[in-house]
């Protein structure tokens, strides 16, 4: 009899390269997964900072609101009229009495 050229592997050996394989693809696509995954938890974080902050600028935004609605208000009322009577154009009522200083 005579030797067959290429002889195949024995079992065991074909087991043990096919399990190997496996493990290092699954070590494979857990290692690109984890990477994926701490960018994603650094994505949300830089997301969270950005909301808190587009937050707060609502606010701020908000309130300035408030303030020029109130000053619309107090612009159109009779006593900005007075002040800025008295101020600007120096009127006075008929019995009223001025102190200016020196």
């Amino acid at each position: 009899m005579t030797k067959k050229k290429g002889r195949r592997r024995p079992r065991k050996v074909r087991n043990r390269v096919g399990k190997l394989c496996v493990s290092f693809m699954v070590l494979a696509l857990v290692l690109i997964l984890s990477v994926q995954i701490v960018h994603l938890y650094q994505k949300n974080e830089d997301y969270k900072a950005q909301e808190a902050q587009l937050q707060a600028q609502l606010e701020a935004e908000t309130e300035r609101s408030e303030q020029l609605k109130e000053k619309e208000a107090y612009v159109g009322s009779q006593e900005y009229i007075e002040d800025v009577a008295k101020s600007k154009l120096g009127m006075t009522y008929e019995n009223e009495i001025v102190f200016k200083e020196k």
